[in-house]
């Protein structure tokens, strides 16, 4: 409190001015009648998060969705899921962290089903909790083993080379891919996906340098990242937001749509996976501490992932008010790839994909930006053996 009186309490950019024009009143105030105004103001906001985590918690909202993606391929605890269609087929594939159905999340919001309305047909990876196929993987296996085997499956059901999408830590992978298989896609689409881990963050790699022996104790105790500890990290990215979107969520009317999208959207939140042990590592020291993909050292099959390699139609949705992955990472991996084209909406990392405004900032500008991308034939080997295998069952 004394630093806020005095001025000398660092702020982030967001609120500076806001909270530099506070000073004088600060200043001017007795200490005794501000502390009590703030345990007043505190202590209120509490009760009012309170009341919102248990509206939350008897809400009587269950997803259910009329027209969820046959799964039609699995490997190991991977499942591929077709929305169908006989459009240009485009391969979406989500974070390792969170379940798939953000892409899908219920009858008021799903960016498949938007991205079918427009003609495409969406087929999208259901990565699932790591089992005991997945429990060796590192990034390096979740690429060279499974999305190459998912893109195989695609190209074999559809024929044709896939526009491929990656979204969130789904897109780090995608870029793996694509640079593996540039011959089997027709285009590459990445949302909100990090590159340079310490842009907006320069703390960043102190922090993991500080916590990577505690981190590497819990992975050793529990053999993977247990989806709480990772749900903890998450928090210390915005620690007020928990307080913040309970409070809201209290005074909305509980029958409302509002009500049941923050249902649907925390139910979602609340059911993310465990990491595999190497994954963690990757991203936590390697991502986020060593910053290894800015740096140009994250291997994939004994290759450096290098976007300048990329030489495919490609789009950067980068969202300017992204509290997970900071604009500026997004907009570093854009500026890595040879004509990138960069969409910046002015939403945030989850409401770009399940807002009101999807459909115009997101859905519209990547559908017009997959239509201009020209067909082209799947020509590498694996994906002509997969092509007459499947001719051939």
């Amino acid at each position: 409190m004394n630093a806020a009186r005095q001025g000398s309490l660092p702020w982030s950019a967001e609120h500076r001015a806001a909270a530099e024009q506070l000073v004088p009143s600060l200043a001017a105030a007795s200490p005794e009648r501000l502390w009590a105004a703030v345990a007043l103001q505190a202590a209120d906001r509490l009760e009012a998060a309170r009341r919102g985590i248990e509206a939350y918690r008897r809400h009587p909202y269950r997803r259910s969705v009329r027209d969820e993606p046959e799964i039609v391929w699995r490997q190991g605890s991977t499942r591929l899921r077709d929305f169908g269609g006989s459009g240009a087929p485009v391969l979406v594939v989500p974070s390792l962290v969170n379940r798939w159905f953000v892409l899908h999340l219920s009858e008021r919001r799903s960016f498949l089903r938007l991205l079918k309305a427009r003609g495409f047909r969406p087929l999208a990876v259901d990565w699932d909790a790591p089992g005991p196929a997945e429990r060796e993987f590192g990034t390096a296996e979740y690429v060279a083993v499974r999305l190459e085997a998912v893109l195989d499956a695609v190209l074999a059901r559809t024929g044709e080379a896939p526009h491929l999408l990656g979204y969130c830590m789904g897109g780090n992978l995608t870029l793996a891919l694509a640079l593996r298989r540039q011959r089997d896609l027709r285009s590459l689409g990445l949302l909100a996906t990090p590159w340079d881990f310490h842009a907006g963050r320069p703390a960043i790699a102190v922090l993991m340098g500080n916590a990577r022996k505690s981190i590497g104790g819990i992975l050793d105790a529990y053999g993977e990242m247990p989806l709480d500890f990772l749900q903890s990290f998450f928090l210390a990215l915005d620690p007020t937001l928990s307080d913040r979107k309970f409070r809201r969520f209290a005074a909305m009317p509980q029958d409302s749509d509002a009500a049941r999208d923050f249902v649907a959207l925390e139910d979602w939140l609340n059911e993310g996976t465990a990491l595999t042990k190497r994954t963690a590592e990757d991203c936590l020291f390697g991502w986020y501490g060593e910053n290894l993909t800015a740096r140009r050292r994250w291997q994939v099959g004994g290759h450096a992932v290098d976007p300048r390699a990329l030489d495919l139609p490609s789009l950067a949705v980068v969202p300017g008010t992204d509290r997970i992955v900071p604009p500026e990472s997004a907009r570093a991996l854009a500026a890595e790839i040879p004509g990138c084209q960069v969409h910046v909406p002015p939403l945030g990392h989850i409401g770009m994909m399940v807002s009101n405004a999807t459909e115009s900032q997101l859905v519209e500008p990547v559908a017009a930006f997959l239509t201009a991308a020209k067909p082209r034939r799947p020509r590498s080997p694996r994906a002509i053996r997969a092509k007459r295998a499947a001719a051939a069952s």
